[in-house]
């Protein structure tokens, strides 16, 4: 969801070469000096890393710092070709379709944990709950560098027509429920045919399709899925409480119309592709990511806990930015170094401004992150973070593998229940068997 979201408002170039990005694999030494190459999106909360080389090598006159680009929708094919090429970059992140799992389980990231003797992750602040999404049988393969979480955003004015008070943000309030939430999006949906009146009071965009289920407390995956690679053993959207959870989801449009249908949500979403930026919605459940650009929104915007819903450990989801090392990289210890200063207090606090808004994963920086934006107190963001780190769990398209194809398998059959042309029990038999033959091919 964020990476779509990203592409939708960030410009990309039409054509970036990666070819000549190995510093790891084919980097010249001269005077005992070598260059790291760091691959990443043709994006500005990407690209400037640039402007932090020059300090870094300032301090490491032995090692020297090559960006490499390509834009989001080429990001996987480009590095999975320099790859084959044996011309890999060193660092890397999971920016593209692909995550975490798809590149473990395709071989291509290095083993840290022995260069990781003397590294401490509270020595940078990082919560350990976080350092574990990106280890596997106890070895790092990934070091936390941006922490986003699922946040319910509210238009506060019109929470102040309804006369509706402002949603909590602390995770740890009983009163706050899912169902409190859909009784406050009935008071501030108008259901008009009128697109200039009708407004709609919760738009639920709480992870990928797949995902949502588990805030129901459903799981559409076997648990060994966690555990093994990112490879269910078993599918469960023909499980009574898994259908249960899709009707609730889609009832908030359909029955209990709380929620925009697609078509109203494209014809308000604009040039963002986010239907809240219009003022029509009251409430968004969403990814951080979306506060980057709240200060410019043009109505006053709360942020709150994502509410209590039926599972009671899981309520937000997860999308942690690792750092990783590829396998071919001659110079991991230095591109190991490169990361480790990224991480650093200093250098986290200095790249909140100069990306537009990643959230730190250190910790102390964040406190910087929580008062960047206006109208919001800094401890009210805070405290919806510090939720959504106890509540929360890594989102999907990071943790199984070939996420991308199983994404676009949903997506696709779940468009005509989000239109209303189609019911989910009978959209869920479709959608395990397509989903079963796709996982027997790519995991053989």
């Amino acid at each position: 969801m964020k990476k779509r979201w990203l592409s939708a408002i960030l410009c990309v170039s039409l054509v970036t070469v990666l070819a000549g990005c190995g510093g790891g694999s084919k980097s010249a030494e001269e005077n005992g000096v070598v260059t790291i190459t760091h691959y990443t999106i043709d994006s500005p909360d990407r690209t400037f890393v640039e402007k932090l080389i020059p300090d870094f090598e300032k301090k490491h006159p032995n090692i020297k710092i090559k960006v490499t680009k390509a834009p989001y929708e080429q990001f996987d094919s480009k590095l999975q070709s320099a790859i084959a090429a044996k011309n890999g970059p060193d660092v890397t992140s999971q920016w593209g379709y692909g995550g975490f799992m798809e590149y473990y389980n395709k071989g291509m990231l290095a083993d840290l944990t022995p260069y990781l003797k003397d590294f401490k992750a509270s020595d940078y602040n990082i919560p350990e709950n976080l350092m574990d999404i990106y280890k596997v049988d106890g070895k790092t393969y990934g070091i936390p560098l941006n922490s986003y979480v699922s946040v319910l955003l509210y238009n506060k004015d019109l929470f102040d027509k309804a006369g509706v008070a402002y949603p909590p943000t602390d995770y740890e309030d009983k009163s706050w429920t899912f169902d409190k939430m859909v009784e406050n999006a009935k008071k501030l949906t108008v259901d008009s045919k009128n697109l200039a009146e009708a407004q709609y009071g919760l738009d639920f965009g709480w992870g990928e399709r797949d995902q949502r289920p588990q805030y129901f407390g459903a799981d559409v995956y076997s648990e060994d899925t966690w555990t093994n690679g990112g490879k269910p053993s078993q599918i469960n959207l023909d499980k009574p409480n898994v259908i249960d959870a899709y009707k609730q989801i889609y009832s908030l449009i359909w029955e209990k119309k709380v929620s925009p249908t697609p078509a109203f949500s494209k014809s308000v979403s604009g040039q963002f592709g986010d239907p809240f930026l219009s003022g029509k919605i009251g409430m968004s459940a969403v990814g951080s990511w979306s506060l980057a650009s709240s200060n410019n929104f043009n109505f006053k915007v709360g942020v709150a806990a994502i509410p209590q819903g039926p599972n009671e450990k899981v309520r937000s989801v997860l999308y942690v930015d690792p750092l990783f090392v590829l396998k071919d990289s001659k110079h991991p210890k230095e591109a190991l170094e490169w990361i480790k200063y990224l991480i650093t207090t200093e250098v986290q606090e200095k790249s909140i401004e100069l990306s537009g808004g990643n959230p730190p994963v250190n910790q102390k920086a964040a406190e910087k992150y929580y008062a960047s934006f206006e109208g919001i107190e800094p401890a009210q963001i805070k405290q919806v973070y510090e939720g959504a780190f106890k509540y929360g769990f890594e989102s999907y398209n990071h943790l199984m593998d070939n996420y991308s194809q199983i994404n676009e398998l949903f997506i696709n059959e779940l468009a005509g229940v989000e239109n209303g042309e189609k019911k989910v029990e009978d959209v869920l038999p479709v959608i395990q068997e397509k989903l079963k033959k796709l996982l027997d091919r790519v995991n053989k």
